[in-house]
């Protein structure tokens, strides 16, 4: 990397929490991994997306993808743009294979890891067509709010590697954590809102297990879309 890269304090933004792999998640790696997972090093600089799918296209960034019910199924709709998606936990990464199999998705790649060096060192600035942040883990202990990665320098970031036009959309259904992503997206000037304050779900933005379980805890859920200008 050259010399005049900034240089970026790395703090865990997820709490990893290592849970057994079934059979079926080790059967998923190994028949699956070597069609869709990323092996990146942060040495090794920036990913060739177009050698990575194959063709070139839009790409987006899903960081945080779960046990991938959202990535597959907007995935699977949007077959124009490519998918990368960031998770850590290997059942999660292992349950996106098998929905991505299942309906015979090209677009779809995965990597397993802490999402900021990618950010930092793998992706070419201005390559991304959208940033997809969904519920993200809140750290909702005052003193842990600097491991959540919606903060300052993380979306200041993230804009640099966003086409103009590009947009980053963010969802939580933590009322804390909404209001900060609020702010912290306001304030960086790289960006302007899509809408007036928080935004409605869009469409193409599936309704999860995850956020129906918050939804049955009374919790509201929000959307932040934004764009580069």
């Amino acid at each position: 990397m050259p010399d005049e890269e900034p240089q970026h304090r790395h703090i865990l933004t997820f709490n990893f929490r290592q849970g057994r792999n079934k059979p079926r998640h080790d059967e998923a790696f190994a028949r699956l991994w070597p069609r869709y997972g990323l092996d990146w090093e942060p040495d090794e600089g920036r990913v060739d997306f177009a050698k990575l799918f194959g063709r070139t296209a839009p790409v987006i960034l899903e960081i945080g993808s779960g046990n991938g019910e959202a990535a597959a199924a907007m995935g699977d709709a949007d077959r124009d743009r490519d998918l990368l998606a960031v998770e850590v936990y290997p059942q999660g990464i292992a349950d996106l294979m098998d929905r991505a199999e299942a309906r015979g998705l090209t677009n779809l790649r995965i990597y397993q890891g802490d999402a900021l060096p990618l950010l930092w060192n793998g992706i070419a600035p201005g390559s991304l067509d959208e940033i997809r942040v969904y519920f993200p883990d809140p750290w909702p202990k005052k003193r842990h709010h600097k491991r959540r990665i919606i903060q300052a320098e993380h979306v200041r970031t993230m804009a640099g590697l966003l086409r103009p036009g590009g947009v980053i959309h963010c969802a939580t259904d933590i009322a804390d954590y909404a209001e900060q992503m609020l702010e912290v997206l306001t304030a960086e000037p790289a960006y302007e809102n899509t809408a007036d304050g928080f935004a409605p779900r869009p469409d193409h933005r599936p309704v999860t297990k995850f956020e129906r379980r918050g939804v049955k805890a009374d919790r509201e859920i929000f959307d932040l879309i934004f764009r580069k200008r």
